[in-house]
C-alpha cells in the first residue's frame, strides 16, 4: 500500500492560502542539486577560493563575515553535491575542488554557450553590413 511522505494542510490566513507540509512516517532524503549549490554567491566565492588552493575550513571562514557555522553549512552542501572534496591531512581538514563535477556544469553550459556564439556572430555580421553601407553612400 502506497503512503504519503508528507500531507499537505492549506488554511486561509487575512485571505492567503497558507500551505503547511507535515512529514509523515519516513523522512525523505532529498539529493542537493549542483546548480542549486552555485546558485548562492557565498558558496560561488568559496568555489573560487579553492579553485586556486585547497583550504581549511578556518581557512575559507577568514575570507567571509559571517559566522565560522554558516560557512560550514555552505561548504556541506558543496561538499553534498561533489562539487568539493574533503582529504584530511592529520588532524587538519582540507577542501578542494571537485574538477569532474564543475566539468558537469560547463557541458551543461556549453548549448547555452553555442547559443550566444551564434547570436554575436549574426550581430557581427550586421554591424559589418550597417558599416559598410554607411561607408558606401
Amino acid at each position: 500500500m502506497f503512503r504519503p511522505l508528507a500531507k499537505l494542510i492549506k488554511i486561509n490566513l487575512r485571505n492567503r492560502t497558507v500551505a503547511y507540509i507535515f512529514a509523515t512516517n519516513k523522512l525523505r532524503i532529498m539529493r542537493r542539486d549542483v546548480f542549486q549549490a552555485i546558485a548562492d554567491p557565498t558558496r560561488r566565492a568559496i568555489l573560487s577560493l579553492i579553485a586556486l588552493q585547497a583550504m581549511t575550513p578556518n581557512a575559507i571562514a577568514e575570507h567571509f563575515d559571517s559566522s565560522r557555522q554558516a560557512v560550514s553549512k555552505h561548504i556541506k552542501i558543496l561538499v553534498e553535491c561533489k562539487l568539493v572534496e574533503q582529504v584530511s591531512d592529520g588532524r587538519e581538514i582540507y577542501y578542494h575542488l571537485n574538477p569532474k563535477k564543475m566539468k558537469e556544469i560547463d557541458k551543461w553550459l556549453e548549448q547555452f554557450r553555442k547559443i550566444w556564439e551564434g547570436r554575436f556572430s549574426k550581430l557581427d555580421n550586421l554591424l559589418l553590413k550597417m558599416k559598410n553601407k554607411k561607408h558606401g553612400n
